[in-house]
């Protein structure tokens, strides 16, 4: 009998998220709490501007207030951080997001670091990622936590699995291997500089692409029944793909993530949970 591949409907687990999202909101309503997401940013980069909308749009279905803080394409680094601060004193946003990339010439650090950690929705402070490392996961990277979120929704047992991540990044890669571990699987970390990328990722249970290449992982670089997810976002002439030749991986995996519609939903949803955490947190008095 031919096992059927799982396609992991990202935009339906993310429903559920704003489902659950709104029904928390609805409680803190009922006490006076509105949660309060602002987003931050810098110039009028198009794709940027679309990203926004999403996760505004998002947070309208979800209960939670947001509001978008435009600043111009010439801002200093002081000055983004000043606004920042401003967001930081303010009792009715409970969660800060800089939208990145950065115009060239400004470095997202500093910046990234002067919001509040308890804050920081995007789960990018030194705060939230050493105690990520440390086991105690609280305000994580979204997408990463997306990932774990779909492999839970899919009864997917991690301790003892093998996992390996292609790409190193702050904002994937690093993360998700230390929630991996967190949850005690066996994970590999490859990038640019890893020798026969092949041999790495035919070993995979779970295989996570974040690398920016198109159709970088094909059928042969892949163990039959794998859980693919796909994290690339790249456009090749009129249509977006990811990094897995998904025509060719699909054929032979348990289950892959389409682009679009498979992690990008789960990252948004995964923003919407962390604001009602980082909110909750924030008004335990008040609850």
């Amino acid at each position: 009998m031919i096992e059927l591949t799982t396609i992991i409907d990202g935009k339906a687990l993310a429903g559920e998220v704003e489902a659950e999202t709104l029904e928390r909101a609805k409680k803190l309503a009922n006490k006076g709490i509105v949660p309060g997401l602002a987003t931050v940013l810098v110039g009028e980069n198009p794709a940027s501007q679309m990203y926004i909308r999403l996760k505004h749009s998002a947070c309208s279905r979800a209960g939670i207030r947001s509001e978008n803080v435009l600043l111009p394409e010439s801002s200093t680094e002081e000055e983004i951080i000043a606004k920042i601060e401003e967001l930081n004193l303010r009792e009715d946003i409970n969660g800060i997001l800089l939208q990145l990339p950065l115009p060239e010439g400004l470095n997202p650090q500093r910046a990234m670091m002067s919001i509040l950690p308890e804050k920081d929705v995007d789960g990018f402070h030194p705060r939230n990622m050493g105690a990520l490392l440390l086991g105690a996961e609280r305000l994580v990277p979204c997408t990463p936590l997306g990932i774990i979120y779909a492999l839970e929704r899919l009864d997917k047992k991690l301790e003892g699995t093998e996992v390996v991540i292609v790409g190193h990044s702050n904002v994937v890669g690093k993360p998700l291997a230390a929630m991996m571990l967190n949850r005690n699987a066996t994970v590999q970390v490859c990038h640019v500089f890893t020798r026969d990328l092949a041999e790495h990722t035919r070993d995979a249970d779970i295989l996570v692409v974040a690398a920016g290449v198109p159709g970088l992982i094909k059928k042969e670089m892949v163990q039959p029944g794998a859980y693919i997810f796909d994290v690339g976002i790249n456009r090749v002439g009129d249509k977006t793909v990811g990094d897995v030749d998904y025509e060719e991986v699909s054929q032979i995996a348990g289950a892959i993530t389409p682009v679009p519609g498979g992690v990008g939903p789960l990252t948004v949803a995964m923003l919407l949970r962390q604001t009602l955490n980082a909110t909750e947190d924030q008004t335990k008095d008040q609850q």
